[in-house]
């Protein structure tokens, strides 16, 4: 079982110079004790549960690329990209540098995206979801040939491109998660295209994961593909309070419903004494 810490909310106090101070220190802490990934939400707005929409909120992959430097073995990731938001070389070619620069260390984190009120704010594409869908399996496919290399035209639905150079490679091919549970287009997404899946803590005793987990099964089945390839994780958040005991066990009830990897968030900026919590936990939980 694998345990990660995502950052949502930016709004540590001391203005700016508290936000850097801060981030820093809890992806050093992340680092140290052995998390797997830091996650950042990929958006311009703030959407955290209790924020204001206009509250502090960082460029994802910008941060990312600046957390690289500050980091030796963490992973990290979006959680997730809208893949309307960019054009696809171009994020193509975001997560390609921030795997080059982290020497090995990035995630794709993508998904179709639902932010309607950000997209008109600022600006962003967010077209019909049909739409969104396609868009998004393009990208995919976009992605898997500028990773191996293939600089041949692409012409899809809504996407043409004729040369997509990516030099310099990615040290590996960055691992790809796909967000959301729609079971008639993103897990069959998922089984087509992704290194990993993420689901939501619904308080039901796991029966709604083991529902998503089944259709995902099926979707891999119908593609030839073993179910067992996906990495399943799991975005939960960590209680006030809750030692990393009290964690350790949650993890271990997630792993008895299939899941092999729990993505932590928690109300407010996180604090570098609750991502040690976390640290703790996965030294309680590790394979």
């Amino acid at each position: 079982m694998r345990i990660s810490v995502s950052v949502t909310d930016f709004s540590w106090p001391g203005g700016q110079a508290g936000l850097v101070d801060n981030l820093v220190e809890v992806a050093k802490v992340a680092d140290a004790t052995g998390l797997d990934t830091l996650w950042v939400a990929d958006h311009l707005l703030q959407t955290a549960p209790g924020s204001a929409p206009d509250s502090e909120m960082l460029e994802a992959y910008t941060t990312l690329g600046f957390l690289a430097s500050a980091t030796e073995r963490i992973r990290l990731g979006t959680m997730v990209s809208a893949a309307t938001f960019r054009a696809p070389a171009l994020l193509v070619k975001a997560v390609t540098t921030l795997d080059v620069l982290s020497r090995g260390r990035a995630w794709l984190g993508i998904g179709a995206g639902y932010q309607e009120d950000e997209a008109r704010a600022m600006g962003l594409s967010l077209p019909p979801v049909a739409e969104r869908f396609e868009r998004l399996e393009e990208t995919l496919l976009i992605a898997r040939r500028m990773w191996d290399g293939d600089t041949s035209s692409f012409t899809g639905r809504h996407y043409r491109l004729e040369r997509p150079v990516n030099n310099p490679l990615p040290v590996r091919r960055p691992r790809v998660l796909i967000g959301g549970t729609g079971p008639k287009r993103t897990l069959r997404l998922v089984a087509g295209y992704a290194d990993a899946c993420n689901l939501f803590d619904v308080p039901d005793r796991g029966k709604t994961v083991r529902g998503h987990l089944d259709v995902l099964a099926r979707h891999c089945a119908d593609v030839e593909r073993p179910v067992e390839e996906i990495e399943k994780t799991i975005a939960t958040r960590l209680a006030p309070g809750e030692s990393s005991e009290d964690f350790a066990r949650r993890c271990a009830e997630f792993a008895s419903w299939g899941l092999d990897h729990v993505v932590v968030i928690t109300a407010g900026p996180w604090r570098p004494e609750a991502v040690s919590v976390l640290g703790e936990a996965a030294s309680l939980v590790a394979d």
